[in-house]
């Protein structure tokens, strides 16, 4: 279970996890979610941390054309349909339901909505098979650090590039960057000031690889 600080009337950021819906413009694209904190939570919100990695991918550093991408903690998946834009349970349901309203008829069979629990069902996703994995918010529960570690070294290779993006509010954040740079190489690429996100690559070994 997790604890979140916040209230309806409690301002403006607090009033827009609370709304129906959220829009963003990506990718030449205008995204339209549907959102539902009272039922379903912290999956069903779009966090700040993900818009912005989908605007760190829109600055065109990263080329995402034919290449097989993962992203862990989807939510209302943001991040998932800004990656397959510029590539051309209830709750995977809700998911689903956001992809297909935003994605091009010829570009939704390209996105595939998962179940992946962390350290379990990694049998359905095959060791290695992903060029770049996609987190946003996804660092918060301290009880779950081993088993996304475990996750994060069955779906990569030596060349696939991880990239998290997250606020460091608590030790336990601290903590978990910690046990990452114990099997990979984690380096900082952008922080948004604004916002106070982060966005950290990751990779296997000493790699310092551009993209």
């Amino acid at each position: 279970m997790a604890l979140v600080p916040y209230e309806e009337g409690a301002g403006w950021g607090a009033r827009q996890l609370h709304s129906p819906s959220a829009t963003y413009r990506f990718a030449s694209h205008t995204i339209r979610l549907r959102q539902d904190w009272r039922r379903l939570g912290v999956a069903a919100v779009v966090w700040d941390a993900a818009v912005v990695l989908c605007a760190y991918l829109e600055m065109g550093g990263i080329d995402l054309r034919d290449r097989s991408v993962i992203e862990l903690g989807a939510g209302t998946g943001l991040l998932g349909i800004v990656a397959t834009l510029l590539d051309r349970a209830a709750a995977l349901e809700f998911l689903e339901s956001n992809v297909q309203a935003n994605l091009p008829s010829e570009l939704c069979r390209r996105a595939v909505v998962k179940e992946l629990t962390w350290g379990k069902d990694l049998g359905n996703f095959p060791p290695g098979a992903f060029d770049f994995i996609l987190g946003a918010d996804i660092v918060y529960l301290e009880e779950t650090f081993a088993e996304l570690l475990q996750t994060l070294e069955h779906l990569c290779s030596e060349q696939t590039v991880i990239l998290l993006s997250c606020r460091i509010r608590y030790e336990r954040d601290h903590k978990f960057l910690k046990m990452l740079r114990g099997h990979f190489s984690v380096y900082e690429v952008h922080y948004d000031s604004s916002k106070d996100v982060h966005i950290y690559k990751a990779q296997r070994g000493s790699r310092k690889d551009d993209f």
